[in-house]
């Protein structure tokens, strides 16, 4: 299984995480207070720039106020 940021599976990951972002009407700026880091922060997410890790993950999820699970529950479908 590979790592890599351009791998379908991380691509699919992010669009999922932008598409929360903007389901839940909030810029990248909003988002990034909410996380108390800058605005590039969100951007190198979102662009594939940075990996997310599981802690990472779970704090954009509850400043979004979203379940984690649905961002999740979509992306086993993908190794099924």
């Amino acid at each position: 299984m590979t790592q890599s940021l351009y791998s379908k599976e991380y691509i699919k990951f992010r669009k999922l995480l932008r598409e929360a972002r903007e389901e839940a009407k909030i810029t990248q700026t909003e988002l990034g207070h909410r996380l108390n880091k800058p605005q590039s922060y969100v951007y190198k997410n979102e662009s594939g720039e940075r990996r997310v890790d599981l802690i990472e993950y779970l704090d954009i999820m509850h400043a979004l106020n979203k379940n984690p699970r649905d961002i999740f529950d979509k992306l086993v479908k993908l190794y099924k």
